[in-house]
């Protein structure tokens, strides 16, 4: 699809390249033509190809958009196009389905409904009036595109299976079960009402955050084809002339985006897992607001508290102890040398830590990163995807904002926050407390079970008493019974043979 529609090299890449790379990207471009392009159009080749290959797909473009560090600025900018640029459904479409979805004419729901203002690959958006006069944004589900999804991830499933069949070297990297998780995150995604409960939580746990706020959800006209939200007057995150001519600083918020997620993924482990920058706004106080929470991730609080010190170990540049976290977390398997795999971490850090961060080679440092996952036999840990991806995304929309943006110097603050309180000896005193608060507010119950388990302990050790006699009295018996054919046995023999004596002389 990319060949055909162009998009995979420029002619200038394309005369460069290898003739059997020539010959095979001509070959493909000569199969069957893509769509012709609708009015209002405006993709360029490889977004178009993308767009038309899938939901999935555009997802893929998405997240490769945030990286021009490794797909290049020009390339970058054209998958950008992908975060809320794609073709809409029409209005009656999007009407239609909101009746369907709510159940009620849309006279009783809203005055008014606007044409859409974004279009995504899972839905578009529309803004509109309520009854009551409310401003709110109305997100609707595209026609057909849980098929598309279910389509697509058929398609990862067998190529996953057949990774793990015929290349024994993919077992390490789980394909089936990053499959698995995305298929779960995709069902998660496709329902609107746990969107917005996700939205709802996360408003919960960050409302006394001055960085950032989260729109209010309207449950009324919310359901699961369609999501409902208060409207934001905002500046996008990816319009960086627009963030500068209101005032915004693109280094403050670059900042600031690193320590929304910090405290999201480590001080609550519910975390947005999406944060392209077509699902950023700036709001008039300098703000960032979140929007789209259909892809979520979470983290128990023992994976935070592993994750929070490795991070902790790479900032204060710690590779002894960073080694011994990862074999104690079972990410390194224990045959492995802990002095050797530090060896190998401080490899990957010193060349990063301390340098600008337009000096580092992003695709460079990735490639280092999965070398030393395959020398050390390190397998891929499916709950902690969308952690993992969210982190690159993160640090290159960050980038796109603030080009000498240290992320370490960003994560510093809040990393070393939360080892204080929750590693250091005021945490642990806490922890301790809680989980005695813990323990005397279960006491009544706790004592109730034991008491319960005491009554049975009593009941099965009295059965195992009247066993143990009973064994004893069958014991007893047959002592008794041998005993008494001790004493017996020679009586009745000597009775036998002096009967036979006496019949023989009776003859």
């Amino acid at each position: 699809m990319l060949a055909r529609h162009g998009g995979l090299l420029s002619p200038q890449q394309l005369a460069n390249a290898p003739f059997p790379a020539r010959l095979g990207i001509r070959i493909l471009g000569a199969g069957p033509k893509p769509r012709e392009a609708k009015e209002g159009d405006a993709l360029s080749a490889v977004s178009a190809a993308l767009a038309e290959l899938g939901p999935s797909w555009i997802k893929l473009g998405q997240f490769l958009a945030t990286r021009p560090d490794v797909v290049g600025f020009e390339r970058a900018q054209q998958l950008a196009e992908l975060q809320d640029r794609l073709p809409p459904f029409t209005q009656e479409e999007a009407e239609a389905r909101i009746e369907q979805a709510l159940g009620r004419p849309l006279k009783e729901l809203f005055r008014e409904i606007g044409p859409p203002v974004a279009a995504a690959s899972i839905a578009q958006v529309h803004k509109a009036i309520t009854t009551d006069g409310r401003t709110v944004a109305v997100k609707v589900r595209r026609p057909g595109v849980k098929r598309r999804f279910q389509r697509d991830l058929e398609t990862f499933f067998f190529a996953a299976r057949q990774a793990e069949r015929f290349l024994p070297d993919m077992e390490r990297l789980k394909p089936v079960e990053v499959v698995e998780t995305l298929a779960h995150s995709v069902r998660l995604e496709m329902d609107f009402r746990m969107e917005a409960a996700a939205m709802h939580e996360m408003a919960e746990n960050l409302r006394k955050d001055r960085e950032v706020r989260i729109p209010a959800v309207d449950w009324e006209r919310t359901a699961d084809a369609v999501l409902t939200t208060e409207w934001i007057d905002g500046t996008p995150l990816s319009d960086i002339d627009a963030l500068r001519a209101a005032g915004h600083d693109p280094v403050r918020l670059s900042e600031s985006l690193v320590r929304v997620f910090l405290k999201q993924l480590l001080r609550d482990g519910f975390f947005h897992a999406d944060l392209h920058p077509g699902n950023i706004f700036v709001d008039a106080s300098g703000r960032l607001v979140l929007v789209d929470f259909g892809i979520m991730g979470r983290l128990s609080p023992y994976e935070r508290r592993v994750w929070a010190e490795i991070l902790h170990c790479f900032i204060t540049r710690d590779y002894r102890r960073n080694a011994e976290v990862h074999f104690e977390a079972g990410y390194v398997p224990p045959h492995h040398s802990v002095d050797e795999f530090a060896q190998a971490l401080r490899a990957i850090g010193e060349p990063v830590l301390g340098r600008p961060a337009e000096e580092v080679s992003m695709g460079e440092l990735l490639g280092r990163l999965f070398r030393t996952t395959e020398q050390y036999d390190m397998p891929t840990q499916p709950q902690l995807l969308m952690m993992q991806k969210t982190m690159v995304v993160v640090e290159g929309v960050g980038r796109c904002l603030n080009p000498r943006l240290d992320v370490w110097q960003a994560a510093e603050p809040v990393v070393r926050d939360w080892i204080t309180r929750h590693l250091g000896p005021v945490g642990r005193l806490e922890q301790a407390t809680q989980q005695a608060g813990q323990l005397l507010s279960r006491l009544p119950e706790t004592l109730n079970a034991l008491a319960d388990a005491a009554r049975q302990l009593a009941r099965e050790q009295a059965a195992l008493e009247r066993r143990e006699r009973e064994q004893e009295r069958k014991l007893e018996r047959r002592r008794k019974s041998r005993a008494d054919w001790r004493i017996w046995l020679p009586l009745w023999l000597a009775a036998a043979a002096l009967a036979a004596i006496a019949a023989h002389l009776w003859r």
